[in-house]
């Protein structure tokens, strides 16, 4: 029963690859939707893309294991997913098209800077395939997780197959096959995490029933400031570096793709409060799944070795093998909805913005799709490569929790590394008339360099502060260096400068692209 409604999701996927293959016959449909893309798809695709594998494995792994104070990050996300549709979101939409008709992030940059020599397109690919491979690495490792739950399969096949999936109906309908799977999968996590905390509620006697069971486990399970597994306090550095992770947002090419396809600038309104009302429905939900969940495995005498597979648990725990089958479906559908964002976005980085620009400048649309198609296989046969290193030992057991054996891990270094790398910059170029192409290059490199230095240096060091996420630094180095590098170098041309005020008074139907 559980493989015949695994078999059937994924044929309902590829089914929508084949079906959008026909309309991504040029650049702009195979990595922008051709601009057309409708206010509820754009909101549920890029929130879906958002979440990944990490919203139904690392979350709530961290806060079954720490308890309620692992939802800071929650919190900040949430915060982090307003102010991002808020304020970046319409701006982009117009900003894009109306420089140059932008299809991709470093190519709004190098049009938005007039980077004649190619030097951001560069130094933005170059980030933006590093820490995509990172970020595809831990929807593959969720995969496996998954499978080998479910079917008991082998590390290295579970990665495999989620493999081959993703990349056949990305590779097939491009934006708009993985947008409207996102729309699809988005759909499936949000029933999902819905049902298992109303099961156990109604197994429980109620939530005030339910949270009283709870706190008479643990009486630090619900509290904000108290870890539950050391009964200690959280101290200020966790509490910020929790929270900074809402300020990725404004860095994350594979969500700032989407308000780029959005078809009306004006709809974003409506977007934001679509993707906003999903963002906090399904954080609530997860949180109430660990801390519930927790509750459950204990008075139920359910042993969890692995704090990640939570979810997977309580749903063969709680349902029917038929409803579980569905239920379990829509971990697949969060790691496949932002895996195949990512794989996206890395094609594109390359055949657009390095292959056609630079290497090859006379390359064929079909020429640069068809090389798209090509790195797309292969930036996921280095990513299941990559992924293997994290595989349980021959003899089945783990030899400790290694950097790739933990999905949040991945997830936490990408999302840091992208937030601090293009951040700044996204909000400065959007909102900043004085900012020069020699801030924007410096920024860019500062910011990235801090978040490798930081994560794989500075942070094994014994003082306090080295230890807060390496977003925070990264952030906030990167944009003072915009700031201090844009002020002592020459001002923008007078043509940058007219189309930066012009952008918000033009509407887009008055446009006139060459």
């Amino acid at each position: 029963m559980v493989l015949t409604v695994f078999i059937l999701y994924l044929l309902m996927m590829l089914g929508i690859g084949a079906y959008f293959s026909k309309k991504a016959n040029s650049l702009n449909a195979y990595y922008l939707g051709n601009r057309g893309m409708n206010k509820w798809v754009v909101a549920m695709s890029a929130q879906a893309s958002d979440m990944s594998g990490w919203m139904l494995m690392g979350l709530p792994g961290a806060i079954f294991v720490s308890g309620f104070s692992e939802a800071w990050i929650g919190i900040g996300l949430v915060i982090g997913t307003y102010f991002n549709w808020k304020i970046v979101g319409r701006r982009l939409r117009k900003y894009s098209h109306f420089c140059g008709d932008s299809i991709t992030l470093p190519d709004f940059l190098s049009n938005r800077f007039r980077d004649n020599k190619g030097i951001i397109r560069v130094i933005a690919s170059i980030f933006i395939l590093a820490f995509f491979l990172f970020y595809t690495v831990s929807g593959f490792v969720a995969c496996a997780k998954l499978f080998g739950t479910i079917f008991g399969m082998s590390y290295t096949t579970g990665l495999i197959l989620g493999a081959v999936v993703v990349v056949s109906y990305t590779f097939m309908g491009g934006f708009f096959a993985v947008c409207w799977t996102d729309f699809v999968q988005a759909t499936m996590m949000l029933i999902a995490v819905l049902v298992i905390p109303s099961i156990i509620m109604g197994e429980s006697g109620g939530f005030a029933a339910t949270m009283d069971a709870v706190n008479s486990q643990n009486p630090y399970l619900m509290s904000l400031f108290t870890n539950a597994s050391t009964g200690k306090a959280i101290g200020l550095i966790s509490l910020v570096s929790s929270l900074a992770w809402g300020l990725g947002y404004f860095g994350m090419p594979h969500i700032l793709v989407r308000f780029m396809s959005i078809k009306n600038a004006e709809e974003i309104k409506d977007s934001r409060r679509i993707a906003m009302t999903w963002v906090i429905v399904c954080l609530g939900a997860v949180i109430m799944i660990a801390l519930l969940g927790r509750y459950y495995v204990q008075a139920n005498g359910i042993t969890v070795s692995d704090p990640e597979r939570i979810f997977m648990i309580l749903c063969q725990a709680l349902c029917h093998p038929a409803v579980a089958a569905i239920l379990m479906a829509a971990i697949l559908a969060a790691i496949m909805s932002t895996a195949d964002s990512q794989l996206l976005v890395s094609a594109s980085a390359f055949s657009n913005d390095l292959y056609k620009h630079i290497f090859r400048k006379n390359a064929s649309n079909k020429e640069v799709m068809w090389v798209s198609r090509i790195i797309v296989a292969v930036i996921a046969i280095i990513a299941v490569i990559v992924a293997m290193q994290g595989a349980p030992s021959a003899e089945g057991a783990k030899q400790g929790k290694s950097f790739l054996d933990v999905v949040m891990s991945l997830v936490s270094f990408a999302w840091g590394g992208f937030g601090a790398t293009f951040g700044p910059l996204m909000l400065l170029a959007l909102f900043w008339k004085r900012a020069t192409i020699q801030g924007a290059i410096s920024g860019m490199l500062v910011g990235g360099i801090t978040t490798f230095v930081w994560k794989f240096y500075l942070s094994s060091l014994s003082a306090e502060i080295f230890q807060i996420y390496e977003l925070v630094p990264g952030f906030a180095l990167s944009f003072a260096t915009i700031v201090i590098v844009s002020l002592c170098t020459k001002k923008p041309s007078k043509e940058i400068q007219d189309e930066f005020d012009a952008v918000e008074t033009t509407r887009l139907s008055d446009m006139k692209l060459s």
